[in-house]
């Protein structure tokens, strides 16, 4: 049998996400084109590659034997993809960058805005998002991230150093003042409990009770700007965010660094150095500090 790549990427999504709809989601197609491509791929196989169980699809037996050579011929796809993009010899095109929301918002806006005016058949593509994606995959064509990557066959350097600082509204700050056990904090989630952010606030202010979480700075600030407690922010957010007064304390929250990554394979990609050169001035010519 000759099985087409196409066919083959909706298998393995299919058996990563255990059902079809979660694998057209991923792959930005259709439920029942998912399923479709299925029957077709195990009709040529003349086999179940999959069954039903109460807790999702799994593979079979002969799914099973052929999902090690199926990943073989994704990593092969995707390395062609990737050279032929990274030869790309035309400053035009889409390019997908992965970086938190308030990063892409507060700090990245301008290299975009740059961008425009230097290169204007380039279209950035942010996807805006807590979740690490996959550079292999290509998911994204570079990222921003506040770890450094621990993925193979990656290029990855320090960027710049993040400041953080302690956020109110004015009316919130004289309450701290008067009695920080009456005033909330907000944090990230539990998921993110170990950001030294979170350590720096609870020791800080011990005696001050937690009223809001969530994975996203930008929801943090906007919680904080309502008045329901104190936050610690990345400045170029908390500074940027009329309505926020910066408090001053004994002690500063931790800095944090910032890390871009890409692929090997995107090396000679031209819009994605032109972009990261574009990133380096503007960013240079910034104080986040």
């Amino acid at each position: 049998m000759a099985m087409e790549w196409s066919d083959v990427r909706i298998f393995l999504a299919v058996a990563r996400a255990g059902s079809l709809g979660e694998a057209g989601r991923r792959l930005g197609v259709s439920h029942p084109t998912v399923g479709r491509r299925i029957k077709a791929l195990e009709a040529e196989a003349q086999q179940p590659l999959l069954r039903r169980t109460k807790d999702g699809l799994v593979l079979t037996d002969a799914g099973d034997r052929v999902l090690s050579l199926a990943q073989s011929m994704e990593h092969s796809a995707l390395s062609m993809e990737r050279r032929l993009a990274g030869n790309h010899e035309r400053l035009e095109g889409l390019l997908r960058i992965s970086s938190a929301d308030w990063f892409a918002a507060f700090v990245l806006a301008p290299v975009f805005v740059e961008m425009g005016r230097l290169h204007p058949a380039v279209v950035p593509e942010v996807i805006a998002s807590y979740r690490l994606l996959d550079l292999a995959r290509r998911e994204a064509d570079v990222a921003f991230r506040l770890v450094p990557f621990s993925e193979p066959d990656l290029v990855q350097r320090r960027l710049m150093t993040m400041h953080y600082g302690l956020y109110a509204t004015p009316d919130v700050a004289a309450a701290t003042k008067r009695d920080p056990a009456s005033v909330g904090l907000i944090l990230m989630n539990t998921a993110q409990s170990h950001f030294p952010d979170v350590a720096w606030l609870i020791e800080r202010f011990p005696e001050s009770p937690r009223v809001f979480t969530s994975t996203s700075r930008s929801v943090q600030a906007q919680m904080c700007l309502r008045g329901r407690g104190l936050a610690v922010l990345p400045r170029p957010l908390g500074d940027g965010t009329a309505g926020l007064k910066r408090i001053e304390t004994r002690g500063t929250p931790p800095t944090r660094d910032i890390w871009v990554g890409y692929h090997q394979d995107l090396r000679h990609m031209d819009r994605l150095r032109a972009m990261l050169d574009v990133t380096e001035k503007v960013l240079s010519s910034r104080s986040t500090a």
